[in-house]
């Protein structure tokens, strides 16, 4: 055989390693991104058609969040019907995932309370009404239920603790709905420390919310932009300050809330000044931080999706919820693993950003997913 024959033969199979590498480079990234999104979906088993499962499958997904409720038919027809439906449910995703998901709900008890009696769970009182029941027994009993129920079921993450403030009796979103223990954070801490403390001797991962403080909100955010400046009080960090300090801290979810005086641009879950500067530098929290639903139209109605994901990771967000409850959509979890993808590779997000989040997320997953 010829040299230069030998020349071209050699040249074309360096070109095939570099493509075999590239490609095995962009399947890596996928993973990784994969990881940062949780989505909300329909059904109330795993249907071998479902979108959601093709997602779970293809590592599209690194976590999925559950409902009873669908907001955009209104209808009580979700994800949860029964127990034995439920734990089933789970199972099958479970099942299809190359690397174990995150599970999450909002079991708050009360009026945010997904696992409710008539589909046969135990009763959960709201914050408030724990609270007021005087000491934190009560906050035990329910949260060790709680933990106990969610541990059959095989949910892994409850987006619980509130730990807002009731500042304003007034609220829509917090007082109104008992979702606060109470005004004050003393108060705050001691109930949302036993909620932590069992739901982890029981494996389950908590979520304190909403940072940087919603308690003092005259709006909604779910329904449009909640401007906080002349309401939020720093007050409203100590039960982060303290149960951080503590260790008592698995996840941080964020609000959607804007305060011109901590961010002028963005709202908290946008705003790298909240989440990288006063959460992550100040408070020196280190673990897994979740934006609130990014479907909400405080974020959707301004800022779009690709500029919402663009700037939340840019802010230092580890794990981008689309709830898929007010709108719905079955493409979300591919438009966003593109959008991410294509802005690792324009520069717009290091990559570097994309592993510490998957560092967050690993060690999360490590500590509650066995």
């Amino acid at each position: 055989m010829r040299k230069g024959t030998l020349l071209l033969l050699f040249a074309a199979l360096v070109g095939v390693i570099h493509l075999v590498r590239a490609a095995e480079a962009e399947d890596e990234l996928d993973r990784k991104i994969g990881r940062m999104i949780m989505v909300g979906f329909r059904g109330f088993e795993v249907e071998p058609s479902s979108w959601v499962l093709g997602d779970v499958r293809a590592g599209r997904v690194g976590g999925v969040v559950l409902f009873d409720y669908d907001v955009a038919l209104g209808k009580a027809e979700r994800n949860i019907r029964s127990e034995g439906q439920l734990r089933k449910l789970i199972a099958g995703l479970q099942a299809a995932a190359g690397e174990p998901l995150l599970i999450a709900i909002d079991q708050e008890g009360g009026r945010v309370n997904r696992l409710k009696e008539r589909y046969g769970f135990p009763p959960a009182k709201s914050a408030e009404a724990l609270a007021k029941a005087g000491g934190v027994s009560a906050t035990r009993e329910q949260a060790r239920r709680t933990a106990e129920t969610l541990a059959g079921l095989g949910i892994n993450l409850n987006f619980a603790p509130v730990v807002d403030l009731r500042l304003n009796p007034a609220n829509p979103v917090i007082a109104q709905l008992e979702r606060s223990f109470s005004d004050d954070p003393s108060v705050v801490v001691r109930h949302a420390s036993e909620w932590v403390r069992v739901h982890r001797e029981l494996g389950i991962a908590s979520t304190l919310k909403h940072f940087p403080g919603h308690g003092s909100s005259k709006g909604d955010s779910h329904l449009g932009f909640v401007d906080v400046t002349e309401t939020w009080s720093p007050l409203e960090l100590r039960p982060y300050e303290e149960l951080i300090a503590a260790g008592l801290c698995d996840v941080v979810m964020t609000a959607h809330v804007f305060n011109s005086e901590l961010d002028p641009r963005f709202p908290a879950t946008l705003s790298s000044s909240t989440i990288d500067g006063i959460l992550r530098d100040r408070l020196q929290f280190d673990g897994v931080v979740i934006a609130d639903d990014l479907q909400m139209r405080a974020v959707s109605d301004r800022y779009g999706l690709e500029n919402a994901i663009e700037a939340g990771l840019r802010a230092g967000l580890d794990i981008l919820l689309f709830a898929n409850n007010s709108v719905y959509d079955p493409e979300i979890a591919v438009k966003s693993l593109e959008i991410i993808r294509r802005l690792v590779r324009e520069g717009g997000v290091s990559e570097s950003r994309i592993d510490e989040s998957n560092r967050r997320i690993l060690r999360l997953k490590e500590r509650y997913l066995r």
